[in-house]
């Protein structure tokens, strides 16, 4: 998924090799839209800027977001959003390629930045990116509350039957009933040390392998709301989990990275352009996991084009006018 691309980083590491990792021409943004809230007096007038993104659907819509708000704001926007990986986009901010994109703490500090140890609190783990990416010519501005992490969920029944909670609460039903917890989860994740096994330790779990069925993503949701598994591994902004009502197990012990989006900007650009900050800033404010379940369901389960669902949300919210 949206964290390690590994086989797309080895193909995309240097900057010769980006148009083949999906960095295209792009096209103007023809959002005809007006300042609201954010970007009254056109202070990018003039700036000609570029916004980038990864391909999956939240990245999609942050994407289209942060390119609608500085459209609104009087600039003109070139829309290079969809590249496939992560590196793609992470060297097209580097570069100068691309302005600004929404991206994960998490990734940064681990995937780009190489640390195999996620720091635990939220704004520490941003602080230290931020510091460790001016170098890269990247700068970070404040993020959000919206965290795409890791988490298990199961289905109501499930809920109603064994009562489970928190990952602690999982971790004691493994003990008291082993055969109760089965899980659905990705290859990728069964083998990460941020993933399933960096879990059961952390947790004290000890989940028998043939309590473990790996598969593709979009089936764990199915399976784990059929309740073929107990417990489904799920990203916890995915729309599916509240469009197939799950529930999620709170990490009271706090295992996971924190995944939380922030505007990752070319620091010459913020430079260039200064009033970007200000901009964007607001709507970062009002990202959580929340809105992105709800508007991440709508593309992926009502079918809505994700450029449509972010410019609808940012009108919805004031953000900007038509």
């Amino acid at each position: 998924m949206r964290r390690t691309y590994r086989a797309a980083a080895a193909a995309c590491l240097t900057a010769s090799l980006l148009a083949g990792c999906g960095l295209t021409s792009g096209s103007p943004m023809v959002d005809d839209v007006k300042p609201g809230s954010v970007g009254q007096g056109e202070p990018l007038k003039g700036a000609n800027i570029t916004v980038t993104s990864k391909e999956f659907t939240e990245q999609l819509i942050l994407g289209a977001m942060m390119g609608i708000a500085f459209k609104a704001a009087g600039a003109e926007v070139l829309d290079r959003t969809g590249i496939q990986g992560s590196i793609g986009a992470r060297e097209a901010i580097k570069n100068g390629d691309a302005d600004g994109m929404y991206e994960y703490t998490g990734t940064a500090w681990i995937t780009y930045l190489g640390h195999s140890h996620p720091i635990p609190n939220p704004q520490a783990q941003w602080q230290a990116v931020h510091d460790a990416d001016l170098k890269n010519g990247i700068t970070w501005l404040p993020p959000s509350a919206l965290n795409n992490t890791y988490a298990l969920a199961m289905n109501e029944a499930n809920f109603k039957k064994y009562g489970t909670k928190t990952l602690s609460d999982v971790a004691a039903l493994a003990k008291k009933n082993p055969k109760a917890v089965t899980l659905c989860v990705e290859s990728e994740f069964a083998n990460r040390a941020d993933g399933l096994p960096g879990m059961e330790k952390a947790y004290g779990m000890n989940i028998p392998t043939a309590n473990i069925t790996q598969m593709d993503t979009g089936i764990i949701y199915t399976q784990a709301a059929k309740g073929t598994c107990t417990f489904g591994e799920v990203f916890t902004t995915d729309g599916r989990i509240r469009a197939m009502k799950l529930r999620v197990m709170a990490d009271d012990k706090h295992f996971f990275p924190n995944y939380n989006a922030a505007p990752a900007m070319n620091t010459k650009s913020l430079e260039k352009y200064p009033a970007m900050a200000k901009v964007i800033e607001p709507i970062t404010k009002k990202l959580n996991n929340t809105v992105a379940q709800e508007l991440n369901a709508k593309v992926d389960v009502d079918g809505q084009d994700p450029h449509d669902v972010a410019k609808e949300w940012l009108v919805q919210e004031g953000f900007v006018t038509e």
